[in-house]
């Protein structure tokens, strides 16, 4: 069992140094209004969205690395129509200096629109460091997938971890984001056990309504119990209320020990948000205690 939810200043601190979050490619006027707020040289992630086109994508990560940020690229391995659409993309990112950092999952879609079947598929292609990718970003699933065992999960986040290594890439792990911070320690401390050493950044929800932030985790098959709603914040009696995730940082914080769960960073899911996300960061992380 995990303590309670007041935590220590240092760890919460250092879980917060190199923090990173998303966007879509719509939120980049957001930028501009973030860029006040967010640390120069913050990692911040693309989704890669079905209703956005290869313009898109890459005008998003051209912004990012204009604001001064880190742009990160998503590859949807399953959103893929071809291995020409996963060059084009790639090249496309190179010609802009923004292809040094991707992040690879496998996607929405039940049947892949290509030859990529999952996100392995796309690692094992050798094309990422042709083109210029040196860090690569996996998936994790702290309360598991809703269309995929457990048991392929872990082969899957081992299998990655591998060939990454035999393809000189470093990378890190982003976990779906979660309301309880009790599964999450014990992912990464299983994690570890699995044998994969890099660094893992949990996913964190940014501040939202809770009517939002519920359709979410509805979506990605993240629980959301009335007792875990109460331990975030979130009342499911009052869904036009808001949440933000200081409990969730606090607890984790707490039950958070570098000697079993290794190099663990936060990132943050702004769910359309990313001025408001950045926003909170800022305040949560000058007071070191609340950002409510």
């Amino acid at each position: 069992m995990h303590p309670g939810p007041t935590a220590p200043a240092a760890p919460l601190t250092a879980l917060l140094e190199d923090f990173s979050l998303e966007m879509t490619a719509k939120d980049v006027p957001a930028l501009e209004r973030a860029r006040e707020t967010l640390p120069a040289g913050t990692r911040v992630n693309i989704t890669y969205l079905g209703n956005e086109d290869l313009a898109m994508r890459l005008a998003a990560a051209r912004a990012v690395k204009a604001h001064g940020f880190v742009p990160v690229p998503h590859l949807s391995a399953r959103r893929l129509g071809s291995r020409a659409a996963l060059e084009e993309f790639l090249d496309g990112l190179r010609a802009d200096g923004t292809s040094e950092h991707v992040f690879v999952v496998g996607g929405d879609p039940a049947a892949p629109q290509g030859p990529y079947d999952d996100a392995l598929a796309v690692l094992r292609t050798g094309l990422l460091q042709r083109y210029g990718v040196r860090r690569v970003g996996i998936p994790g699933y702290p309360e598991g997938h809703p269309a995929i065992a457990d048991g392929v999960l872990w082969s899957a986040l081992r299998d990655k971890s591998a060939v990454l290594g035999r393809h000189g890439l470093t990378g890190d792990v982003i976990t779906q984001f979660g309301f309880d911070a009790g599964p999450v320690l014990d992912w990464v401390e299983r994690a570890r056990a699995h044998g994969v050493e890099a660094p893992v950044r949990v996913g964190v929800p940014g501040p939202a309504g809770v009517r939002r932030l519920l359709a979410y985790a509805g979506r990605f098959g993240v629980g959301t119990s009335a007792s875990i709603a109460r331990k975030y914040g979130l009342s499911l009696t009052n869904l036009m209320g808001t949440a933000g995730p200081d409990r969730f940082l606090h607890a984790f914080a707490q039950g958070y020990d570098p000697r079993r769960h290794g190099d663990v960073k936060v990132h943050f899911y702004t769910f359309g948000g990313l001025a408001a996300t950045s926003e909170w960061v800022a305040r949560f992380r000058a007071d070191g205690v609340s950002a409510r």
